[in-house]
């Protein structure tokens, strides 16, 4: 019980404390003396009743201050979850409620240090699995130890170099301070060179990749190495969950002042009511039960997590749309406007705040998403374009 909560200042407690105990210890004294018990009795009576009302009040004063010794021990052990109950009103209050918010904070950087190992672990397994496979090649005679193959993996370890240097800027997502490299990169080309990154990898599944890229020199201004790491986590993505000898299609079209990029894998798919929730860390959108042959669910659930906060630094957005079958990814990017200057000029420092992402378009009649698919917009734009795409099918491993 903490019978004196209800007042707000420390001072003014312990001054009732003095009052109180006083007037019980001449109460007793004078209802003593009254009854004819004698000063003998009276008063090691009165001093005895003094004190339990001293220690009684004093406990629910000090209970708080007991509670934080508890929780900082437990602090002590890595335990971030004790709370103090903060009731009163006065100074010892406020600082059971200023531990409670400390203690919040350390349990958020604690999460934030936790997931940091997660997404460095996560994003480091690409290259050093790329990176594996082609020196297995060389040791087993399958890749004979040409210039460009030496050259590849040493672009693998360039590109290790590049994230670990990457990935710690993961502390500054809540910050904004991210800097941002921007440059014209053209579409078609550095789809290209994702795909050439990835089949390797994944030969063993005998997977077709078609990119198909609407002006053939459709342009944007991005990060290209944030860019590419968003593009490589969709693409591996699908990797995991298409089946064996399936197509993945990479598609990108200027529609107004955006330009689209889709993903498409001919897998299980994705339900509806998980199409937001994948996006959080550590949340897998297709169980065991759920895939099917030849399909893999061993994702970390980060790589989504990472591709939503890279899109968004460029200020853009990614979502799951419909598709007929299978999972499409659409990342919806500014296009350049002429005369509009881009992200900002590299390398000069933190960019602005990232605007946040446009909101998904309302839902129409039938609860579909409004969007128009792009295989509709192929059909409209079939003549416009000069040669079909060619599938691009990995050397067999």
């Amino acid at each position: 019980m903490r019978p004196l909560d209800r007042l707000r200042s420390l001072k003014i407690k312990l001054g009732v404390l003095v009052v109180a105990t006083n007037f019980l210890a001449v109460l007793v004294t004078w209802l003593g003396l009254q009854f004819g018990f004698g000063p003998t009795r009276t008063f090691p009576f009165a001093i005895v009743v003094s004190v339990v009302m001293t220690w009684f009040l004093a406990k629910g004063m000090t209970s708080p201050l007991r509670e934080m010794r508890s929780a900082a021990r437990a602090m002590a052990d890595g335990d971030y979850t004790r709370r103090v109950r903060a009731t009163s009103r006065d100074e010892v209050g406020q600082l059971a409620a200023t531990f409670n918010s400390m203690a919040e904070d350390l349990a958020t950087g604690d999460l934030q240090r936790r997931e940091l190992i997660a997404n460095v672990s996560h994003e480091l397994r690409t290259p050093v699995a790329a990176l594996q496979a082609q020196l297995e090649n060389l040791v087993d005679g399958v890749t004979p130890a040409t210039p460009a193959t030496l050259g590849s993996a040493l672009h693998q370890t360039e590109r290790l170099t590049r994230l670990v240097s990457y990935l710690l800027d993961l502390s500054r997502i809540e910050a904004g301070a991210t800097d941002l490299r921007p440059a014209p990169v053209a579409l078609q080309e550095f789809l290209d060179d994702a795909v050439d990154e990835v089949e390797m990898l994944e030969a063993g599944k005998q997977l077709d990749f078609v990119v198909d890229v609407h002006p053939e020199n459709l342009t944007v201004t991005l990060d290209r190495d944030r860019f590419r790491q968003v593009v490589l986590n969709l693409l591996h993505n699908a990797i995991r969950h298409s089946p064996f000898g399936s197509t993945i299609r990479l598609r990108a079209r200027r529609r107004g002042d955006k330009v689209l990029v889709d993903v498409a894998d001919e897998g299980p798919g994705i339900a509806p009511e998980d199409r937001e929730r994948i996006f959080a860390r550590f949340v897998h959108g297709t169980s065991p039960e759920q895939a099917g042959p030849g399909t893999s669910g061993g994702g970390t659930g980060i790589g989504l997590a990472i591709v939503r906060w890279a899109v968004a630094l460029h200020g853009g957005r990614v979502e799951v749309v419909d598709s007929e079958r299978g999972a499409t990814f659409r990342v919806t990017l500014p296009a350049p406007q002429p005369g509009v200057r881009g992200l900002g000029r590299p390398g000069t420092g933190p960019t602005p705040a990232v605007p946040a992402p446009e909101a998904p378009a309302a839902p129409d009649a039938d609860g579909d998403a409004a969007h128009e698919d792009l295989d509709q917009v192929d059909a409209r734009e079939q003549d416009a374009l000069p040669t079909a795409p060619t599938p691009r099918t990995p050397p067999t491993v």
